[in-house]
């Protein structure tokens, strides 16, 4: 999957919680939202003026739209390993976001779990 497409993926599953994303697919978009919230606040700060303390309105605005889908991503990231997107709550704690990375970057299984069948057979 490529930059466009992931992009297209995740935003046409906005709040879908089910099924499973690929590794390209979920970096792809966390590729995007990093180079969208840089474009967002040098927008707010070197356009309408404001100061990089604060949050400007385009980068809340940016953030607000990303927000779910990359949760949902996020999400069926963690299914195609067989865990449960619940694990993303461990972030809560910053240590946890240390375990989640690494399961994100975690290849899926080839076989299918109760999250459906496997990516890669579908290719």
């Amino acid at each position: 999957m490529d930059f466009g497409t992931s992009i297209k993926t995740c935003f046409s599953k906005y709040a879908i919680f089910s099924g499973r994303a690929s590794r390209s697919e979920f970096w792809w978009f966390v590729l995007f939202g990093v180079i969208g919230g840089i474009v967002t606040v040098v927008i707010d700060v070197m356009i309408l003026g404001y100061s990089t303390e604060v949050y400007g309105p385009i980068n809340i605005i940016f953030t607000v739209i990303t927000f779910l889908p990359s949760i949902a991503v996020g999400a069926r990231r963690l299914h195609d390993i067989n865990r449960s997107g619940w694990w993303q709550l461990i972030t809560l704690t910053v240590i946890g976001l240390i375990l989640l990375i690494i399961w994100w970057a975690t290849i899926g299984e080839n076989k299918k779990n109760v999250h459906g069948s496997s990516l890669k057979l579908k290719n």
